[in-house]
């Protein structure tokens, strides 16, 4: 882990969120995914983190994952088939801890996701 006296390098919490999202680039965002041993990240993962870097540094707040999806044109389970889940995601962003309440949200939405039906079936078994 990186040392708090050196204002330019990143430092990570017990849980391994950045503690400081202005210390966030690509390349840190790269060697992160890396670490969470997630695949080359795609043009649809950049949009995923740009818009939950977006959401958070405007409002402070984790957005919900079906919404950022459905805001990206992606589908409702984008997040968790891109990173396995919004806590991943959330790291990769490079984005602080969001407390307890979120993390513990975060995880039951990992457990909770179900993919959505084919839409080319016409109803026949």
């Amino acid at each position: 882990m990186a040392d708090k006296s050196s204002s330019d390098q990143p430092v990570f919490d017990e849980w391994g969120f950045l503690e400081d999202p202005d210390l966030w680039n690509r390349d840190l965002a790269l060697g992160i995914a890396a670490e969470l041993d997630l695949p080359e990240l795609t043009e649809d993962h950049w949009r995923i983190i740009d818009g939950l870097r977006d959401h958070y540094l405007t409002t402070g707040n984790l957005p919900a994952q079906q919404i950022l999806c459905h805001e990206l044109d992606l589908i409702p389970t984008c997040v968790t088939d891109l990173f396995g889940g919004p806590i991943e995601a959330w790291k990769v962003a490079g984005l602080p801890d969001p407390g307890e309440e979120a993390r513990t949200y975060m995880a039951n939405m990992e457990k909770d996701i179900v993919p959505l039906a084919d839409d080319d079936s016409d109803g026949d078994e």
